[in-house]
């Protein structure tokens, strides 16, 4: 004992006079097995490169050795242990090199204690503290204890209606402690000793069996509920009808207790390739389950449908070397169709987790059944469009008076500084480049801040659109002359004394001067163009390409031929007409961010007639002002309307009679005529307050049955949630159309106006599909805020959900999304982004169907086979 004493102390001494090292850290956790017995779960994370030492130890107390991991409990009568403790984890048996070579017993990266317990007085906590020894390959820290206190009167009272869990598998925790006695190899002849295989897999390690969970609606209360595995190759888990005695966990369903639901019947297991036989691992009968996957199937009678059905799943998953016992919650919410796999990550919010991939969509959407469809979405043309938008942008900056006059002094300092005219086309050149590269550097400067998938979001957030709203309605009235809006003038004197300097840093700052001082009429244009462009991480560097090329391009023209300066227009009034005609523009748009926040929040304040009505007397007014009826602040008198100025002006009536005809009635659609040119600006034209409402047509049947049956887009019958969609096409027996959508998507509108209204496609939508509609910018929150378990993100609303489901099943996150599916949740063809053609948009679902009835083919003829007995 005494060269013991002597010995730790000399290997502790090293570390006395260093930094205080922790590197086991201890966590506490216990659950109730049944009636008054618990277990207590020690559960130890060690740091990489550090062990610490197995309770189970065959050295003597003499032995210069490492002191093993004791627990220690305060004595009491409230209480008494049951059985033998339990160990698990990263353990190896091997030669210890700091303790002269003897064989020990010790723990890498977890370790997991469990002690079962009797409870006599729950109102009593069992406390104590559990010691253990840390050490590395150069040395070992000193014994160190941490307390623990288990209260288990409260754990018992919010678990007793829970079914009783099985005890760890006495076969596999003797095999643990066999191997504590068995001496170690020399390890200077053989391969460092394998982890042994534990009671529970190591921290952090993915279950080789992944469980989904689905509910169906039968008929009146009663609905079904599917747990369905699918084990990963050479693993197999256990029917339920395995005896548990001798033998491996039998998977078993353990449904919380309530007075909301009864179970009825049976759990019934159904698929997999099922084998019966005697066990070679466990040497008895087993039924067990080789491949998956594995459905088993539990009908329920309903009273409450607002209250979940919780509960939990145990089971045994074994390969050709190991077992692991393990369970996993579930709940179901029937009513909202929410039914994931469950984990409890914050024990103080109780916040829950979710994982809505589905295995059948995964495989399918990676190889859909059929050889058709599209799988990208035209981003290119998207991103072509947004440099237009930028170009256009451009464009009408030139024309307003901050800009325009500057073009013919710009170009005649080049012309008439410079020795000759190629030095002066050069630095028009260079001067024109510079407004490129500090308008582009703003793009970029906005992505980099916010990051594309920012930029995403704000384009849909009620937040951001409210506030797009107010932004625009005070760049009308700057346009309108009633104020300016611009930067602090101490940046242009700086920047103009830059300017001064000459040479190529002189011509940059000339450029970055200009972008200073016409920022009154260029800022908003600025605004506006970003602002559309937000939905790709790329817009707001595409946009500002396009933008600034525009503004450059008159300069570098102009220096190369200044004899076209004579064919410009004189500075005037005109320019003032073009920044009012602008201001109504910025006017119109802004209601376009109202209607965003109003869709996605559900405030009912700007349905489709009081935004087409604003939008007609916009309109009317800018034709007013263009025919010189009404004035704003800088406008001088319109003595006599040019040829110019008429045009527009009457471009302008013509364009207001237009948005006029979006009121009149569409007897296909019993809703508004939708118009083109304001698809994705204006509200769906179902969102009205005036006509009788097309739910008055909803089948009052299927609408009981599933609550989110709804009128969509066109007056086509639909459905807003996923699982009560699918319920019904297996009803029926009809492909689904799933359609990822947002109230805030132009494209969406688009497709939706003027695709899906074509009889080749609403005859097929309303007749041959299921359409299943999940709008991912809807901001009705969630009963309660989950936890994305795949994507480890907080879901709090219907649209987070919804979004969520797009991106774990589909990679992608971009609308609109198409999605042809069987109702066993099979991808038929590849998925269709926005395309415009209506043609292209029926050939696209007329393979599915196609697909569809081939399936459907296939599944009856092999039915038939099964049924005569044919191979």
């Amino acid at each position: 004992m005494r060269y013991l004493l002597f010995f730790t102390a000399s290997l502790f001494s090293s570390v006395l006079l260093g930094q205080i090292e922790n590197p086991v850290h201890w966590s506490f956790e216990s659950r109730h097995i049944e009636g008054n017995e618990f277990e207590l779960i020690f559960k130890a994370k060690i740091d990489d490169g550090w062990k610490t030492y197995s309770p189970f130890q065959e050295y003597g107390e003499d032995d210069i050795a490492p002191i093993p991991t004791g627990i220690y409990y305060d004595e009491g009568d409230h209480f008494e242990a049951v059985g033998k403790l339990g160990e698990a984890g990263n353990r190896k048996v091997a030669q210890e090199p700091l303790f002269d070579n003897i064989n020990v017993a010790y723990f890498t990266k977890n370790a997991i204690f469990t002690q079962r317990v009797k409870v006599k007085d729950g109102s009593q906590a069992i406390t104590g503290y559990v010691e253990s020894m840390a050490c590395d390959e150069e040395k070992c820290l000193p014994p160190s204890s941490v307390d623990f206190s288990f209260k288990l009167e409260a754990l018992k009272t919010n678990s007793t209606a829970l079914s009783s869990k099985p005890a760890v598998d006495k076969k596999i925790v003797e095999a643990v402690e066999e191997n504590i006695k068995k001496p170690a190899p020399d390890l200077t002849e053989v391969e460092p000793i394998d982890e042994l295989e534990a009671i529970l897999p190591p921290a952090g390690m993915e279950s080789p069996v992944q469980w989904t969970f689905d509910s169906k609606k039968l008929n009146g209360q009663e609905y079904e509920l599917l747990f369905i595995a699918n084990m990963e190759k050479g693993w197999t888990i256990y029917s339920q009808h395995t005896s548990p005695d001798d033998g491996p966990i039998p998977t078993e369903f353990h449904f919380e207790a309530g007075g909301h639901y009864e179970l009825s019947g049976a759990t019934l297991e159904e698929g997999g390739k099922k084998k019966s036989g005697i066990d070679p691992f466990f040497g008895v009968e087993v039924v067990k389950f080789t491949e998956g996957p594995v459905t088993f199937r539990q009908k329920v009678k309903v009273q409450d449908s607002s209250q979940p059905i919780t509960g939990y799943v145990t089971y045994m998953v074994c390969d050709d070397s190991k077992c692991m016992p393990a369970d996993i919650e579930f709940s179901f919410d029937v009513a909202g169709g929410i039914a994931g796999q469950v984990t409890t990550i914050d024990p103080a919010s109780g916040l829950r987790g979710i994982d809505q991939t589905v295995p059948s969509i995964r495989a399918t959407y990676v190889e859909p059944l059929g050889n058709c469809g599209e799988e990208n979405v035209a981003r290119n043309s998207s991103l072509l469009w947004t440099f237009i938008l930028g170009f256009a942008g451009g464009l009408l900056a030139l024309l307003t008076p901050c800009v325009f006059p500057m073009i013919p002094l710009t170009v005649s300092f080049f012309t008439k500084s410079s020795q000759d005219r190629a030095s002066g086309i050069r630095n028009a050149l260079i001067y024109g480049l510079s407004i490129i590269v500090i308008y582009v550097s703003i793009g970029l400067m906005i992505t980099a801040f916010f990051g594309g998938d920012a930029l995403n979001v704000l384009s849909t957030n009620w937040i951001a659109n409210t506030l797009f709203f107010v932004i625009f309605i005070a760049f009308a009235f700057s346009f309108f002359g009633y104020y300016e809006i611009t930067l602090p003038s101490s940046w242009a004197n700086k920047s103009d004394t830059m300017a001064d300097r000459g040479g190529l840093l002189g011509i940059f700052f000339m450029a970055f001067t200009l972008a200073i001082v016409s920022f009154s009429c260029t800022g908003p244009i600025i605004g506006s163009a970003l602002v559309q462009s937000a939905t790709d991480k790329l817009g707001p560097f595409i946009v500002m390409l396009g933008f600034s090329s525009a503004l450059a391009l008159p300069f570098a023209l102009f220096a190369a031929f200044p004899g076209w300066l004579n064919s410009l227009p004189k500075s005037g009034g005109w320019m003032n007409s073009v920044k009012v005609v602008l201001g109504f523009l910025e006017l119109a748009l802004a209601l376009k961010f109202l209607s965003v926040a109003d869709m996605t929040m559900h405030w009912n304040i700007l349905p489709y007639e009081l935004f087409m009505g604003a939008w007609v007397l916009i309109f009317a007014a800018m034709t007013a002002y263009l025919f010189g009826l009404i004035r704003f602040p800088h406008d001088s008198p319109v003595k006599k309307l040019s040829i110019t100025r008429g045009s527009f002006a009457f471009l302008s009536l013509a364009l207001t009679l237009y948005l006029a005809t979006g009121f009149f009635y569409n007897g296909e659609t019993k809703s508004y005529n939708s118009l083109k040119l304001m698809s994705g600006l204006a509200p769906p034209a179902t969102y009205n307050i005036l006509l009788p409402d097309t739910k008055d047509g909803l089948n009052t049947d299927i609408k009981a049955r599933y609550p989110s049956f709804t009128k969509c887009a066109n007056n086509l019958d639909c459905f807003k949630n996923y699982a009560e969609g699918m319920a019904y096409a297996k009803e029926v027996k009809k492909p689904v159309l799933l359609d990822f959508t947002g109230y805030g998507c132009v494209n969406c509108r688009k497709t939706e106006e003027h695709i899906w209204v074509a009889d080749e496609v609403k005859n097929k939508l309303s007749g041959d599909f299921v359409l299943v509609s999940l709008y991912v910018d809807d901001r009705k929150a969630l009963e309660e805020t989950l936890l994305s378990i795949p994507r480890q993100e907080k879901l709090r609303n219907v649209g987070n959900k919804w979004a969520d489901f797009q991106i774990v099943n589909f990679e992608q996150n971009s609308q609109p999304l198409y999605v042809m599916m069987s109702p066993d949740e099979r991808v038929l063809a590849a998925p269709r982004g926005y395309k415009e053609g209506v043609e292209d948009y029926a050939e696209f679902l007329e393979c599915g169907l196609d697909t569809y009835e081939q399936v459907s083919d296939e599944q009856k003829k092999e039915k038939e086979d099964k049924r005569l007995g044919v191979n």
